[in-house]
């Protein structure tokens, strides 16, 4: 082939390429534009003891679904070091050591489903669909009474409520084994889960801590304290036929699996 021929090819071969980057650059467009399917516009609850795994299944609905995860530990922990209105009262009440009430509660979901744009499903329309998945509310009947009414007067209803259930005796060993790295709320485990080098964080290594309440004196109350508060809401949502409960002793993965069947085929196939 002569060198002008070869040329010609090449350049028609860059051509072609061209156009081809160009039609998926603009495939990728219309799909990243795209109103979201049915299936990801999820609005759910995890209901499940500390340790379930509710915060290593959390940012997984999260990614897959395109909707908000807002765990109210988090949450109220935010509005304290902001020092905003409602964090200043949570503190008070937090550091008299009594449970937050549901009015604060109730207020601090309000807020983020009216302003944060997670919880939007990334539409900017004049009353954007909610799309969330809640993690450690409501802990009481009125709370859910609370955002039933919420989601009500924007004709929306909750798609489903999974609990994560597992022994407590299991359960106490998970936690007691339990790592933190406190800036990005990743957790490790000691003996099913460790850090590649010992209390050090994979990704940052920074340092990974324990939490002073993840001990078995502790965790024992504060299992008594929820069972006692999560019974009275799974027989709620249950009388409306929104509960599923999931096996949460099993591998995140499978547990992960069970979850994706209840959201894409609804709680009455599941």
């Amino acid at each position: 082939m002569a060198p002008s021929d070869e040329l010609d090819y090449l350049k028609s071969l860059v051509a072609q390429l061209n156009e081809k980057i160009h039609a998926l650059e603009e495939k990728a467009k219309a799909a990243a534009h795209a109103r979201k399917s049915p299936a990801q516009q999820l609005r759910t609850i995890l209901i499940g003891p500390p340790g379930a795994g509710k915060g290593t299944q959390a940012p997984r609905i999260r990614d897959e679904f395109c909707v908000c995860h807002l765990a109210t530990g988090d949450l109220l922990r935010e509005q304290i070091a902001k020092k905003t209105e409602l964090g200043q009262m949570a503190k008070k009440i937090i550091d008299a050591g009594e449970l937050v009430n549901d009015e604060i509660m109730v207020n601090m979901i309000k807020d983020q489903l009216e302003n944060n744009k997670s919880c939007k499903n990334g539409q900017v329309t004049i009353h954007p669909v909610v799309v969330f998945v809640l993690d450690g509310f409501p802990r009481t009947i009125p709370q859910a009474e609370k955002l039933d009414a919420m989601l009500e007067t924007r004709g929306e209803k909750l798609d489903s409520v999974v609990e994560l259930a597992i022994p407590d005796q299991l359960l106490i060993s998970r936690i007691t084994g339990r790592l933190i790295h406190p800036a990005s709320g990743r957790t490790y485990h000691k003996e099913f889960q460790p850090p590649r080098k010992p209390m050090t964080d994979d990704i940052t290594g920074e340092p990974l801590i324990q939490r002073s309440d993840d001990n078995i004196e502790t965790l024992t109350k504060r299992l008594a304290t929820y069972h006692k508060q999560t019974a009275p809401v799974v027989n709620y949502y249950k009388n409306k036929s929104l509960w599923v409960p999931i096996d949460a002793a099993q591998s995140p993965n499978v547990v992960w699996e069970n979850l994706r069947k209840v959201f894409r085929e609804g709680p009455r196939s599941s």
